[in-house]
């Protein structure tokens, strides 16, 4: 009984193991550069869409300013997602947690840095301080802590300001 036991406790943590190098490589491919991450991470309808990370105008850390640094979360299915759970994080390790958001199917919604009252179009992490940086990646992850999509920019990229594309 300990040997079938001991089998399966092993076949578990092979398997654990295998998942997990199966997400690293999905995550390194878009790190430090400037191109659509893969889509197989989850089969998910939710993805990253347009990115501000350089606010327009002086950065003179206004809450104007602030919130016009943002990072668009689009779902591209038909059904709702509930975000609730789900966390949007940059290279520093700086992390928004969304709330009960809804997020209708073919819709998006952008999230500010700054403060603001939270709409069905904006959501906003209620920081005093720049979170997207000129050389940055965006990792969104869902409620179990899986990548969903993971955008990078700046010095391989070669874009500045505002970035959109299409997935």
């Amino acid at each position: 009984m300990s040997r079938n036991a001991s089998r399966i406790a092993a076949a578990v943590l092979g398997s654990a193991a295998l998942a997990a190098t199966a997400v690293l490589p999905a995550a390194a491919a878009g790190h430090g550069h400037h191109t659509p991450a893969p889509h197989h991470h989850h089969r998910s309808a939710v993805s990253l869409g347009a990115i501000q990370y350089d606010s327009p105008g002086r950065d003179d850390r206004s809450n104007r300013s602030l919130n016009a640094e943002y990072v668009t979360v689009k779902n591209t299915g038909h059904r709702p997602v509930n975000l609730r759970g789900w966390t949007l994080s940059d290279r520093s390790g700086q992390t928004y947690r969304f709330g009960n958001v809804r997020l209708k199917g073919h819709s998006q919604v952008r999230v500010h840095t700054g403060i603001g009252r939270d709409n069905r179009w904006d959501l906003y992490q209620d920081r005093r301080t720049y979170v997207w940086d000129n050389n940055d990646t965006a990792t969104l992850r869902n409620d179990h802590r899986r990548i969903v999509d993971v955008e990078s920019w700046g010095r391989h990229g070669g874009h500045h300001g505002h970035w959109g594309h299409s997935h």
